[in-house]
């Protein structure tokens, strides 16, 4: 008898979650204890990569022809003639398709039919409803906005058809995530998080929610379900809404030691673990993109900085000129890198071993989606001079810290709203949040190495979202962006999908 606990993964983004969960092995064993049964994503570029991986999970290795593919030998395949069995399986589990619609319902209602015949109650829900209406960011956008009503936004809401197919699934288990935003957001002065938690408990048979955290000293607090993901192994300061419920009649019969609870790891992983040991790569330029025309911007811009240099706002002037000096020596060398990768240099040997395994494919010979995007000859400048301040202060600076020779000709520049407008990530720390925001422009998210003057590519991103690295995102380079900043980090829900697991036992 097939044991496997089964998934629909509802809101699947590029499969993030599903990601995690399908990676999870038995202790001793190569068994996978989780099956995705049915995934569902509206948005036609993560639900291209969606498909793509739930294709390549069929095969105890990946298809010789998708490594040819990374490494840029072939074009993309037509995987059903290859491969019918598998990928007419894949389009059956990966589906393109919105949420709330009839149409939806209907397939979704039969696909739970089946997931209730197969699965002897070992069942799981995932996913998170699109968090735009609760971010802070997207609040105060909407706040900005005369006509915005938040009783209107059907974004507000969605988390009833999360709840809907609780109510059809009865599962013995679910995981929803949001953004912490979703514990402060109101509609006409109602707090939202109360409410979704009263409809998650009182859904289907009834559920009790319980906190995967391990800080018990908010207990009584709704942020007991906020989870930050840097002390789980993710270099990535990403604070989420993390609810686990269970079942109220499987919660009854849980032993103390089995309630599930996710362990904090000893220290925390770093930006330059992660990306270190990715190829170097020059940047691109919007306009003229030729090696000579690059040349002579990156010079440019170290001649500017350098000729400035004697109003650096920082306290260590010394070690900026430094940095400085040796990114100048070294700018002219940027011409010679290649804007798209065609080896991989593997993994940092640093890292964590758990999430070294976990990144690594031994028959990987290229990393995808890790090229530059173009950027305008005055940004080179802002770059390189926010890289170095970095090195020097050990911080990003701020608007004010900008020198008014390079400040960017904006209205609001010095309103105090733009303060981050441009951010390094730090290579000693983990990363800010890798957000959607990224797939706009690249200014919060600076390589940290100044030579390199550009920002973070899919590929990096990818990383410091803990994407294992023969993960292939579709679309063009904007979607993918999009899908890696909406995603949950696989290597947390890796961790997760083993904290509940014996959940199951009981079920």
């Amino acid at each position: 008898m097939n044991r496997s606990v089964k998934i629909v993964d509802l809101f699947s983004g590029p499969g993030g979650l599903s990601e995690g969960f399908s990676a999870c092995q038995l202790s001793n064993s190569t068994d996978h204890p989780y099956q995705i049964w049915v995934s569902i994503e509206k948005d036609k570029a993560a639900h291209r990569t969606l498909r793509l991986r739930a294709f390549l999970r069929h095969f105890p290795t990946f298809p010789p022809e998708y490594y040819a593919w990374i490494e840029g030998k072939i074009k993309e395949p037509d995987w059903f003639d290859l491969y019918p069995q598998q990928w007419s399986s894949a389009e059956a589990e990966a589906i393109c398709a919105e949420l709330g619609k009839a149409e939806t319902t209907s397939l979704l209602s039969a696909a739970i039919n089946e997931v209730k015949h197969e699965s002897h109650d070992r069942t799981l829900l995932i996913g998170g409803p699109p968090c735009q209406a609760y971010s802070l960011v997207g609040r105060a956008r909407n706040a900005g906005t005369k006509s915005y009503v938040a009783s209107e936004d059907h974004r507000h809401f969605l988390y009833r058809e999360y709840c809907r197919v609780l109510n059809e699934l009865s599962p013995a288990v679910f995981i929803m995530e949001n953004v912490k935003g979703m514990l402060s957001s109101t509609v006409e002065g109602l707090a939202i998080f109360g409410q979704v938690m009263a409809d998650l408990m009182n859904a289907g048979p009834g559920y009790r929610l319980f906190s995967l955290s391990d800080d018990d000293t908010s207990i009584a607090s709704p942020r007991r379900f906020l989870i930050k993901a840097e002390d789980y192994g993710v270099p990535q300061a990403r604070h989420r809404v993390i609810v686990c419920g269970i079942r109220a009649d499987i919660a009854e019969r849980l032993p103390t030691h089995v309630i599930p609870k996710l362990r904090r790891h000893d220290r925390k992983v770093t930006v330059n673990e992660m990306i270190r040991t990715l190829p170097m790569l020059r940047t691109g330029l919007s306009r003229n993109d030729s090696p000579a025309a690059l040349r002579e911007a990156v010079n440019d811009a170290a001649s500017l900085l350098k000729s400035i240099s004697n109003s650096y706002p920082g306290r260590n002037v010394g070690a900026y000129t430094t940095v400085l000096d040796d990114v100048a020596a070294q700018v002219g060398q940027l011409a010679s890198f290649p804007r798209q990768s065609n080896v991989r240099n593997g993994l940092d040997t640093d890292l964590p071993e758990s999430l070294r395994t976990f990144l690594d494919d031994p028959k990987l010979r290229a990393v995808p989606n890790h090229d530059t995007r173009g950027h305008m000859p005055s940004d080179l400048a802002r770059y390189m001079y926010a890289a170095c301040f970095t090195v020097a202060e050990g911080y990003s600076p701020k608007a004010s810290q900008f020198p008014p020779e390079i400040a960017p000709a904006h209205v609001n520049w010095k309103s105090g709203k733009f303060a981050d407008r441009f951010r390094v990530q730090r290579r000693d720390v983990p990363s800010t949040t890798i957000t959607s925001h990224i797939a706009k422009d690249g200014h919060y998210f600076i390589h940290p190495d100044a030579k390199q003057c550009r920002s973070l590519t899919v590929r990096e991103a990818a990383r410091l979202q803990t994407f294992p690295d023969n993960y292939r995102f579709m679309g063009n380079r904007t979607e993918q962006f999009t899908q890696v900043g909406n995603a949950v980090p696989p290597y947390l829900a890796l961790q997760i999908a083993k904290a509940i697991l014996p959940v199951f036992d009981y079920a």
